[in-house]
């Protein structure tokens, strides 16, 4: 996969981040599920914040965190997400350009504000998710530049933003373009809530041969097929004869196709902080290794690597150069 503008373009929620710690008794209170995902509206998100400590503010978003991520390894990046012409919107765009990544989708003028998720991370390092999507649910099919798609190796969808019926098109508009320039496509299916929610949509996108790539974490698999049994569901998987890339946490990662399933371990750690972004940044070792033809499980062990650095430290980007951390451990791109 070289010879392209890019190695991977994400699609996703453009989404500033802010974290802060806090004890099991406030999420109960709050009656939030802890370790999920929820969707809240402006005035849910101020009550939150409200309820907030010292806080940490730091642009993200799934496949945004991904994305830069990758571009941490070295690999060639863009970004499609909406924002609102607004201090937050500004604040996302300078920072993820900062990290290299090219970002052009044009700001929303009027419409609600910039999105935000408020994470509580509690002091075993599980964190939960409140997000208020405001302008990111108005991504369409126009902001999806065809350019920029044919020009990418592989283009990423968050499963995120499966919600708003026309991200949905704007989903399948790359897809296509991708397609049809001979590119992959992947899609991470983000939270198995939102499987819960479009199981059969995403079924669908793997069956129609929509999406070459799925990860997803085996909370999300069981999901995805209905099933308890981690085995079981593994196995529908090899079935659908694509790549799955599926983390089990400190048990690793399996990586699953038609012709062999391969296990990977997780990189050793010091400690566990905060394990926001832990998926993400996974995908962005994997998708940087799969970019530049690395063997499956040394994309797997680029996927361990990222996510072992960034579960160390508050927030889901990393803060050691990832390309440096691979030549350490010989895994050089």
């Amino acid at each position: 996969m070289t010879g392209l503008r890019f190695d991977v373009t994400g699609i996703g929620n453009a989404i500033v981040d802010t974290l802060a710690t806090a004890e099991d008794d406030l999420l109960a209170r709050e009656k939030l599920n802890k370790g999920g995902m929820a969707l809240v509206d402006e005035a849910r998100a101020d009550h939150l914040y409200s309820q907030m400590s010292q806080t940490t503010v730091i642009s993200g978003g799934s496949a945004a965190n991904t994305i830069v991520g990758a571009a941490s390894f070295g690999a060639k990046t863009a970004f499609i997400g909406k924002v609102k012409d607004d201090a937050a919107g500004r604040e996302f765009a300078h920072d993820i350009r900062g990290m290299g990544v090219h970002f052009t989708t044009p700001a929303a003028i009027d419409g609600p504000a910039t999105a935000r998720c408020l994470v509580f991370v509690t002091p075993d390092g599980e964190r939960t998710m409140n997000t208020y999507l405001g302008a990111c649910q108005n991504l369409t099919a126009a902001d999806v530049d065809p350019e920029l798609i044919k020009s990418s190796a592989i283009t990423y969808l968050e499963g995120y933003l499966w919600d708003p019926p026309a991200a949905k098109e704007a989903f399948i508009k790359a897809a296509d373009i991708a397609h049809d320039a001979g590119q992959k496509v992947a899609l991470t299916l983000s939270d198995a809530f939102c499987v819960d929610r479009y199981r059969a949509e995403f079924l669908n996108l793997i069956r129609t041969k929509k999406v070459d790539i799925v990860f997803a974490n085996q909370h999300e698999l069981r999901s995805l097929y209905e099933t308890s049994d981690f085995d079981t569901a593994l196995g529908a998987l090899r079935d659908e004869n694509i790549l799955g890339v599926v983390t089990r946490s400190e048990h690793g990662s399996v990586v699953v196709t038609r012709e062999a399933t391969r296990e990977v371990g997780a990189f050793p750690i010091d400690r566990l902080v905060d394990t926001t972004g832990a998926g993400d940044l996974f995908a962005a070792g994997f998708l940087a290794g799969l970019a530049k033809d690395k063997d499956l499980a040394d994309c797997a062990r680029l996927g361990a690597l990222a996510a072992a650095e960034v579960i160390q430290h508050v927030g889901a980007r990393p803060q050691k150069n990832l390309a440096q951390r691979a030549r350490e451990n010989g895994l050089a791109l």
